[in-house]
């Protein structure tokens, strides 16, 4: 009898499940095979069997990136506490550049107050699906397809927001278990998106957040950190240790109080 497949990494994002709506149990299955929890795959503050109930759906290759509640949640929090260090300013923009299932961007819109959030994805099938998801979810999202670049030139934003940015665009093969991640060679390369925003918005005051791998090149770490008037990488542990993900915060154009 031919061997049942091992729903990991390799399948859903670089094998043949990669752009396949994934059934519930091939959910629940990608949780047990490569986490030991047939409930991992948390999203909008739902376990799986919830919200494929409500009809939320996902690809292969979006169950492997998005960024689950626990850790989603973290995120937002740990945003959350660096802008109320911003003076005299009450409403925010969050955007992400890089969408793919918009959960991060919920998050943050949960933690943080008097926020909106804008978000664009570039592959029209993950587009496609994750409009459909989000259509319901009590915190209203602006999702448009498009390239980040002409996203972020056009976005409509008013002049007295602070602006928050979620940067998350897809590792690929990148990510390496030993090595770890270099964030030169994200697709696109986190360098070229931190340089687009300081262009794009000179004068107004940026926060961003960059998801990264506990194990990270460390002179790319240092290449970003040099574009941020500010910055301070934090690590979860979700996870076993070296395999944990987190978030390094940086700012552009301020500097949180003490």
């Amino acid at each position: 009898m031919p061997l049942e497949p091992v729903y990991d990494r390799a399948l859903l994002l670089l094998g043949s499940k990669r752009n396949k709506v994934l059934t519930l149990e091939e959910v629940r299955q990608y949780g047990v095979d490569s986490f030991s929890d047939p409930d991992y795959l948390r999203i909008y503050g739902m376990v799986p069997a919830a919200w494929y109930r409500q009809g939320i759906r996902l690809l292969g290759r979006t169950a492997v990136e998005c960024t689950r509640d626990a850790l989603a949640s973290r995120i937002g929090r740990d945003i959350a506490g660096i802008v109320a260090r911003l003076p005299k300013t009450s409403r925010f923009s969050v955007i992400d550049p890089f969408a793919g299932s918009c959960n991060t961007l919920y998050w943050i819109l949960r933690h943080v107050p008097n926020s909106q959030g804008m978000a664009c994805e570039v592959d029209r099938q993950v587009y496609e699906i994750t409009k459909r998801n989000i259509a319901g979810l009590e915190k209203k999202i602006d999702l448009q397809h498009s390239e980040y670049q002409p996203f972020l030139a056009e976005c409509r934003l008013r002049p007295h927001h602070g602006l928050i940015f979620f940067i998350a665009p897809p590792w690929g093969a990148v990510l390496d278990e030993v090595a770890g991640l270099d964030l030169r060679c994200t697709i696109p390369p986190i360098i070229d998106v931190m340089g687009f925003i300081k262009t794009t918005y000179p004068s107004q005051r940026v926060l961003v957040a960059i998801q990264v791998y506990e194990k990270l090149n460390p002179a790319s770490l240092r290449e970003v950190q040099a574009l941020l008037d500010w910055s301070d990488l934090r690590i979860d542990d979700l996870n076993d240790a070296g395999k944990n993900h987190g978030v390094l915060l940086g700012t552009s154009g301020w500097k949180p109080s003490s």
